[in-house]
């Protein structure tokens, strides 16, 4: 099995073509990073969110609890 570049200097320029490929790399790389790193962001505002939601639900149930024992 042979490789299609004789150095990684080689790899790196792309026959010519360097700034088109690794442009072309790097505007499919860089909206999936975003992406991943909006979605993690979202996911843990969520779980906040639900974790506060839930918390407020068991002060309002104790608080409910305590007026009709008095």
């Amino acid at each position: 099995m042979t490789t299609a570049f004789a150095s990684w200097s080689d790899f790196f320029a792309m026959g010519g073509y360097a700034f088109y490929v690794w442009l072309a790399v790097a505007l499919s790389v860089i909206p999936l990073a975003v992406l991943v790193i909006h979605t993690v962001t979202q996911h843990r505002a969520i779980l906040r969110d639900v974790s506060r939601q839930r918390a407020r639900e068991a002060r309002l149930r104790a608080a409910q609890t305590q007026r009709e024992a008095a």
